[in-house]
């Protein structure tokens, strides 16, 4: 569930420690009534960042197959194969 709290609370830091380690999701942090910062538990925060990575990876892998920078498996069976003289 989202969660938004005033930046007043961050005073509260164990109770907001606590509230981060509970929540699977960031927390938004609000200061005169606007959107200022988010805050997010360390293991919500590396989840995020694999995520990321893994996106980044499949992006430059669309990329590659458009581009025809690739081989079918056969192809590259073949090719290592000859390679290694296997």
């Amino acid at each position: 569930m989202l969660q938004i709290i005033p930046i007043r609370d961050l005073k509260n830091t164990s109770e907001i420690s606590q509230m981060c380690k509970e929540s699977n999701e960031p927390i938004y942090i609000t200061k005169n009534g606007y959107g200022d910062m988010v805050i997010m538990s360390m293991e919500v925060y590396k989840e995020k960042m694999f995520m990321l990575d893994v996106y980044d990876k499949l992006m430059a892998a669309e990329e590659e197959i458009k581009s025809g920078k690739t081989l079918d498996a056969d192809s590259s069976i073949k090719s290592i194969r000859e390679k290694y003289n296997v």
